[in-house]
C-alpha cells in the first residue's frame, strides 16, 4: 500500500480527522524499529481525543505524522483541508521576541498584515489570562505563564485540529490544574479539535471526551475509553479517579505483557 497524507480528500461532515491504518517504521534490515503498527481511528469535528500509552508507544511519532510534520510508512491520514496545528511540551518560545512577538509569529508567517496580527496576539493573550504581558520577554515569565503563551501561539495558528504533546508536562501539580481549566474553557469557546498526548492517566480522563490507549512499541490501538463524564471535572473527583484507574489497570497489563 502507499503512504498518503490527504489534506484535500472529502470525509464525512462529523469526522475532522481520519487516520486508516497508518504504520511508521524507522530504518531497515536488522536496526529496522516500528514505531507503529496499522492504527486506525476517526475524531469527530470539535471533539477532544487523548493519546494514552506507556513510554516509547509511539504517541508523538503519531501526533507527528497527524500534524504533517512526517509521512507514514503506510495507510492513510484524512484532514478534510482542514488546518493542522501543533504545540509542543516545552513552550519553544523564541527568546529575544516579546510574549506579544511570538504569538504574532505563526500569524506573520501567513503575511497578516500587522496591525491586525498585534491586535489579534492582545486578544489571544487575554484569552490565556495575561492581559497587559504582550511587551514581556519569556525570561520575565514564570514556567506557567510561558506555557499560556505557547498556548496563545498554537491558537493563533487558526488550526481546525490542534496537536499537543504533553503540553503540561513538566509543570506542577497546581498550574497544569489551571491549565486544564484554561484549555477547556478555550476548547469550548472555539470548538477546535483537540489530539493530545499524555502519559498521566487522569490528565486524559480530565480533559477529554474519549481515550485512545496505545499498546507498548509497536504502537497500536489496544482499547477506546469514552469518557462519559459531566463537565467541567476536576482531576481528584471520586469519578474521574475510577475511570483512571480502569484505564491505569489496562495500561499496567499492556507494559506487563510488553516486557515479557
Amino acid at each position: 500500500m502507499t503512504a498518503v497524507l490527504d489534506t484535500t480528500a472529502a470525509t464525512a461532515t462529523a469526522t475532522a480527522l481520519r487516520v486508516d491504518g497508518v504504520s511508521r517504521t524507522f530504518g531497515s534490515g536488522a536496526g529496522r524499529l516500528v514505531a507503529l503498527d496499522h492504527v486506525s481511528f476517526d475524531v469527530r469535528a470539535g471533539e477532544f481525543v487523548c493519546l494514552l500509552g506507556a513510554s516509547g508507544c509511539g504517541k508523538s511519532t503519531l501526533l507527528s505524522l497527524v500534524a504533517g510534520i512526517d509521512r507514514p510508512s503506510d495507510g492513510t491520514i484524512e484532514v478534510g483541508g482542514r488546518r493542522v496545528g501543533l504545540m509542543f511540551q516545552d513552550s519553544a518560545l523564541f527568546p529575544w521576541l516579546t510574549a506579544a512577538g511570538n504569538v504574532e509569529l505563526p500569524m506573520k508567517l501567513r503575511g497578516v498584515p500587522r496591525a491586525e496580527r498585534r491586535a489579534r496576539a492582545d486578544e489571544l493573550l487575554a484569552m490565556v489570562r495575561l492581559a497587559g504581558l504582550g511587551d514581556k520577554r519569556p525570561h520575565e515569565l514564570s514556567g506557567g505563564m510561558r506555557q499560556r503563551v505557547s498556548l496563545a501561539r498554537a491558537f493563533a495558528q487558526e488550526a481546525d485540529i490542534l496537536c499537543m504533546d504533553e503540553p503540561f508536562g513538566a509543570l506542577d501539580a497546581m498550574t497544569r490544574d489551571l491549565l486544564h481549566d484554561e484549555l477547556e474553557r478555550i476548547w469550548r469557546e472555539t470548538g477546535v479539535t483537540v489530539m493530545f498526548v499524555t502519559h498521566d492517566v487522569r490528565e486524559a480522563v480530565r480533559l477529554g471526551d474519549r481515550v485512545i490507549l496505545l499498546t507498548s512499541r509497536p504502537g497500536r490501538v489496544a482499547e477506546t475509553f469514552e469518557v462519559d463524564l459531566e463537565r467541567p471535572r476536576r482531576i481528584d473527583a471520586p469519578e474521574v479517579a475510577a475511570l483512571a484507574n480502569t484505564i491505569t489497570a489496562r495500561l499496567r497489563a499492556e507494559v506487563t505483557r510488553h516486557g515479557r
